[in-house]
């Protein structure tokens, strides 16, 4: 026994457990933050591994109501699953887990910190580790992604990604971060935000557009105040794997990746507009125009090319408040903004392309999946021209020419 106990001292003095497997040793481990007064033994019983994903109790045990964070969107991911196996699963069931897994939570400690040891609250850097690029969140900052070209990858790089630098939202500028609006137990609820636009705010009655009441009754405060989104027209997910060929293609990726993406076509101006589905209108943007090829064969005639896998539109909410506004002929006078563009209005020709689609901004082919676009005929009615609008349209830009006039004096 005594020799036992003699072998185990000397094991502990290696950092060595009788299995032969390295363990932490305690005198080396230092908390900080909310937990900086804990012992091991509040988190850790005797002979326990030092991570929790391994064993130590877990954060909800402690922290009661955060048990639900774990079967929500972030976690879950199960539309994004969804929509993935839809569109790309005929051609590659490992599709997601080849492209769309790396960003997602696991642990507490993937928002907390990566030291389960230094667990601090996150910050809004921390959400744009994964609410970058095309997701929500990078705009907040005035980032927009870049094309995927090569010769753009320039400029501001943050996270690994260059983006264009475009204003940010008013609500960064006063100093706001991510948890103002989306609270821990927002999260945990499963909604998008804590907080809305007129939780803070109140319409003011000397500006024009809030005394509408057609506006504050059918409009989402975005629809006019959303100063730019980022958008993408045309995602094509090109599988090249060991394609020879795949020098030639001058496009941002990982030599190891299957995948490369390129798009058709990106902007960053005023989003379209659609109907949520509180049925108000709303910002929309492409979730994805995905097209499909299969390069990995050389020359291969059989191969599948720019095979169109999704045409789906969501409405969201773009993180790029801004005080002024759309002028009226914006929306009223402005078809291809609801995806009614005149034919004799086009300029990129898809089908010459060899795409299916007419266009982007016809909605022919294409569908909201969280809401519906802008029914023709109310179109219609909404750019007929009556009184109350006339009065308004003439009072807006008298506004305008005098505030011009204002300050340009001396």
């Amino acid at each position: 026994m005594a020799r036992w106990i003699a072998a185990l001292s000397a094991l502990c003095l290696l950092g060595l457990s009788p299995g032969g497997a390295a363990v932490a040793d305690p005198t080396t481990i230092r908390l900080s933050g909310a937990h900086a007064g804990l012992r091991c033994a509040d988190c850790h019983e005797p002979g326990e591994s030092a991570s929790v994903r391994d064993g130590a109790r877990e954060c909800a045990d402690c922290h009661d109501g955060y048990q639900g964070i774990f079967a929500q969107a972030m976690t879950t991911r199960s539309a994004e699953k969804a929509f993935v196996h839809g569109a790309f699963g005929g051609h590659d069931t490992d599709f997601f887990q080849k492209n769309c897994a790396d960003c997602h939570v696991s642990s507490c400690a993937d928002c907390h910190g990566g030291d389960i040891h230094t667990l601090a609250r996150p910050t809004s850097d921390t959400c744009h580790r994964c609410h970058q690029g095309y997701f929500v969140g990078a705009d907040f900052f005035g980032r927009a992604p870049r094309e995927n070209h090569n010769r753009y990858q320039r400029g501001e790089i943050v996270d690994g990604q260059a983006y264009l630098k475009m204003r940010p939202d008013v609500h960064e500028e006063a100093g706001l971060s991510c948890g103002d609006c989306h609270s821990m137990q927002s999260l945990v609820d499963g909604r998008l935000s804590a907080k809305g636009c007129t939780d803070c705010h109140e319409p003011d009655p000397a500006i024009v557009e809030h005394r509408i009441a057609a506006h504050r009754e059918q409009l989402e405060c975005t629809a006019c105040h959303a100063s730019w989104a980022p958008q993408e027209y045309g995602s094509f997910f090109l599988r090249l794997g060991d394609n020879p060929n795949r020098e030639y293609f001058n496009l941002k990726q990982n030599p190891a990746a299957e995948y490369v993406q390129s798009a058709y076509l990106r902007q960053q101006n005023a989003p379209p507009l659609g109907l949520n589905r509180r049925g108000k209108i709303s910002p929309i943007r492409p979730q994805f125009i995905a097209f499909y090829s299969d390069l990995r064969q050389k020359d291969d005639p059989t191969r599948v090319e720019n095979a169109l896998v999704a045409a789906q539109w969501k409405a969201f909410f773009p993180h790029t408040i801004r005080r002024g506004t759309a002028t009226c002929e914006a929306c009223h006078d402005n078809p291809r903004r609801f995806l009614l563009e005149d034919p004799r209005d086009r300029i990129y020709e898809l089908q010459r392309d060899g795409l299916p689609l007419p266009s982007f901004w016809s909605q022919e082919g294409q569908t909201l999946v969280n809401g519906q676009f802008m029914p023709k005929e109310r179109y219609e009615r909404l750019s007929t021209p009556t009184s109350t609008y006339t009065k308004a349209y003439v009072e807006k830009w008298k506004n305008l020419v005098e505030s011009v006039d204002t300050s340009s004096k001396p």
